[in-house]
């Protein structure tokens, strides 16, 4: 069976206390994983600086050559991980193992890391508005206007504290190493394999070891990283928002609620957009938080909520090796299964219908594991409770919520698509400070563009821009 280390600083850590991760369809071992703890983190951040220093001694046009060619041995070599070798086919059979994704969607994630890692230097030049990177490894610089310009570094390393969910979440960790920050991130529990197998292609590429550490191990491990890293990501739930709402060292990545619109102006013309809400809502099992999880309209929402239950209501429970499985499964079995009983209450509210029931059970539950399949409701008024929920499968709700009131009732809102030609519906959703990325026209939720920031710039959070004056008679090396 595979052992995997912890990585600190890149050298390999054996600890005494050692987990199972167990196959969530079988509930087989896939492999033991040493556990870090809290006192261990906090040992070694306290040589965080150093990782900077190995990454500032390599300039940042050369960091970003090695991370186009980790891309390569990331996506197609065998590379070493723990005390075995880990080919692409069994990075995607070990991680569908223990995730519950469909071995499609994990190469798919995996060719999504890779076209970031490939595409940094575009991605990068765009995030930074094309400042000179030079610039952010000095501290300082001239712009094309021959003005002086100054960022400070506002940490050494980025911390994370990753999720099991979606592997596609990795891209937004992936630019700190070209921008000179180490790495310190605890995996998800059941999503180990992404960051190990990422590790092992940038060392494979040239980037110093030192600057990586894996911290696989509970709680605590996640505690010790937001705490002792100047800056850091998490993912998790509004709970999880709520904690760190105003904390300026941490970047949080929580449910999207993401939302599509139809404007009065086109909504009679519903039918040509299905596929577009179709692809929004089911994409990668409905498990991202730009999946689209409402659908507002003022009108004909019925006959909406009516048609996507007709396309995703069948869709059936497949083994993750069939090439056309669609439904990733929870891996606790007890998850799927308590989703679905707070679910089940929530269909059965005043002003809410389940226009998939028809399409037979909901809760598929196997012996190690549970698979929730599509659900849509449709909801009378955005008053109803479940018209503000998101849930980790294919779930959506059908809103109808006049115009007017729309962008009011709508809420917090991660991309929202705005199906309209109308300029005034256009300009006020633009304006509106509870929506994040913004779509106009027939543009899936889960489309991205990789050359625009996704929740928050990550060059805003990692520097600051400062005032920087230097006199004539110091010269400026």
């Amino acid at each position: 069976m595979l052992n995997v280390p912890v990585l600190r600083w890149g050298k390999p850590y054996e600890s005494l206390e050692v987990e199972e991760v167990l196959h969530f369809a079988t509930g087989e071992p896939v492999c033991k994983i040493s556990k870090a703890n809290g006192g261990i983190i906090q040992r070694d951040l306290r040589k965080a600086h150093t990782a900077r220093e190995k990454l500032r001694e390599i300039p940042p046009e050369e960091l970003l050559k090695m991370v186009a060619q980790a891309a390569d041995y990331y996506e197609n070599d065998t590379l070493d991980i723990g005390d075995g070798q880990q080919s692409p086919d069994v990075f995607v059979h070990q991680q569908s193992a223990t995730t519950g994704l469909p071995e499609l969607m994990c190469r798919k994630n995996m060719a999504k890391n890779s076209f970031v890692l490939r595409n940094m230097d575009r991605i990068l030049d765009c995030l930074t508005r094309g400042l000179d990177l030079n610039i952010l490894s000095r501290g300082f610089g001239s712009e094309s206007r021959n003005v002086v310009v100054s960022y400070q570094a506002q940490t050494s390393i980025l911390g994370a504290v990753l999720p099991s969910n979606s592997p596609g979440v990795h891209t937004l960790w992936l630019p700190a190493i070209p921008l000179q920050m180490g790495l310190v991130l605890k995996p998800g529990s059941q999503e180990i394999w992404t960051p190990y197998r990422m590790a092992a292609a940038f060392i494979k590429a040239g980037i110093p070891a030192e600057a990586i550490s894996l911290y696989p191990g509970g709680h605590d491990c996640g505690s010790a990283i937001m705490s002792s890293a100047g800056r850091s990501m998490i993912f998790g739930s509004m709970k999880t928002i709520d904690q760190f709402k105003g904390n300026p060292n941490v970047q949080v990545h929580g449910p999207g609620f993401s939302k599509i619109v139809l404007g009065d102006d086109v909504v009679d013309d519903w039918e040509q957009y299905l596929d577009v809400m179709v692809e929004s809502i089911f994409v990668n099992g409905g498990r991202g938080c730009i999946n689209c999880s409402g659908i507002w309209a003022s009108r004909h929402t019925k006959e909406i909520a009516e048609a996507l239950a007709e396309r995703l209501g069948p869709v059936e429970v497949k083994s993750p090796d069939d090439p056309g499985a669609e439904l990733a499964a929870f891996s606790i079995k007890q998850q799927g299964i308590g989703t679905w009983k707070m679910l089940e209450q929530d269909l059965k509210a005043p002003g809410v219908t389940d226009m998939t029931s028809k399409y037979g059970e909901r809760l598929v539950e196997k012996e190690h594991c549970a698979y929730l399949r599509p659900v849509i409701a449709h909801c009378e008024s955005p008053e109803c409770e479940i018209a503000s929920k998101e849930f980790m499968f294919p779930f959506a709700s059908v809103v109808q919520c006049p115009q007017d009131q729309l962008i009011k009732k709508m809420g917090y809102t991660l991309v929202c698509t705005a199906l309209t030609k109308n300029q005034d519906l256009i300009r006020k959703l633009s304006d509106a400070t509870h929506i994040d990325r913004f779509n106009i026209g027939p543009i899936p939720t889960s489309k991205l563009d990789w050359l625009q920031p996704h929740e928050g710039n990550i060059i805003d959070f990692l520097f600051r821009s400062r005032a920087y004056q230097v006199s004539e008679e110091v010269a400026m090396v």
